[in-house]
C-alpha cells in the first residue's frame, strides 16, 4: 500500500465528520449510531440524506453547501477517495456533512426505519453484464434494503451517464409501479438541470467533455417493502451497452 494512501487513512481518523465502523458492528448487529444520527452525530433533528457510492465526496459536499437545512452523509468503501470529501468538509466547517466508510450492503445495520429522507445515487458502476444485474444499486435487492430505512415519502435520485442503467432502473420502476417524479434523458440538453443537479463530480465533468448526455430519475418506493427479483433483458438497450462501456473506460 502506498505511503500517500496510508497517510489519508490516518488523517481520516482525525476528522470529526468521518465514521468508520468495524466489521463486527455492522455485520453481526446494529451500529450504535443506528436511529441516533441526528441526536448523536449531527446534534439536530434535520432530515438526513445519503449519497451512495460517494467516491471523493464532491456531490455530498456540494449538496450540503447548497442546503444547510439538511444533513448529508456520503457512503463508500474507498477510504482514500473519501478522504478528499472529508478534508474539504472539515476545512470549510460544514457541520451538516458526514462520511461513512462501509459497504452499502450493510446500511440496514447503520440506519433505522424511516431515518433517511432521501437517497442520491450518482454515477455508480452500471454493472453492464446481465449476470451482475443484482449488483446494480437500483436493483430489487438494493431497493428492498432502502425500503427499510427510507421515510414513507422519501425519494431516490439516480444521476448517471449510463443509458443502460437508466433504462434498467426505469424498467424496475415500471415493474413495481413505483411513483416516478422525473425521467430525463439529457438534463443539460433539455435545460432540466437546476442548481442541485448541476453539481458536478469529476467523473461527470469527464463524461460531459466526451459529449455523453447525463440522465436523471427521481422516484419513490410507494410504501412497498418487498421487491421480488425478476429477469430483465432490455434487448434494445443491451445492444448499446458495450459502446457505452467503452465510452466510460475512456473517461478514466
Amino acid at each position: 500500500m502506498g505511503k500517500d494512501k496510508l497517510r489519508k487513512f490516518r488523517e481520516n481518523e482525525t476528522f470529526a465528520c468521518f465514521v468508520q465502523p468495524d466489521f463486527d458492528s455492522v455485520f453481526a448487529g446494529d451500529h450504535p449510531l443506528k436511529g441516533h444520527w441526528g441526536r448523536d452525530f449531527f446534534r439536530n433533528d434535520r432530515p438526513i440524506v445519503l449519497e451512495l457510492g460517494c467516491g471523493k465526496g464532491e456531490y455530498t459536499v456540494g449538496l450540503a453547501e447548497r442546503d444547510p437545512d439538511r444533513n448529508y452523509i456520503g457512503i463508500d468503501i474507498k477510504g482514500a477517495r473519501m478522504w478528499r470529501g472529508a478534508k474539504t468538509a472539515t476545512e470549510r466547517g460544514l457541520a451538516n456533512v458526514g462520511f461513512l466508510r462501509t459497504r452499502i450492503e450493510f446500511i440496514g445495520s447503520l440506519f433505522a426505519e424511516g431515518e433517511v429522507s432521501e437517497i442520491w445515487i450518482t454515477f455508480p458502476d452500471p454493472q453492464l453484464k446481465t449476470r451482475r444485474a443484482r449488483k446494480r444499486l437500483t436493483s430489487p435487492l438494493f431497493l428492498a434494503r432502502y425500503a427499510r430505512l427510507l421515510a414513507t415519502e422519501g425519494r431516490i435520485h439516480l444521476k448517471t451517464d449510463s443509458k443502460h442503467l437508466h433504462a434498467y432502473t426505469r424498467a424496475v420502476i415500471d415493474r413495481y409501479g413505483l411513483p416516478l417524479e422525473a425521467d430525463e434523458a439529457d438534463i443539460y440538453g433539455s435545460g432540466f438541470a437546476d442548481e442541485t443537479l448541476s453539481v458536478k463530480t469529476a467523473y461527470e465533468s469527464r463524461f460531459l467533455e466526451m459529449g455523453l448526455p447525463i440522465t436523471y430519475l427521481r422516484f419513490g418506493l410507494g410504501g412497498r417493502r418487498e421487491f421480488p427479483d425478476f429477469d430483465w433483458e432490455g434487448d434494445a438497450v443491451e445492444r448499446t451497452a458495450k459502446d457505452n462501456e467503452a465510452n466510460r473506460e475512456r473517461a478514466f
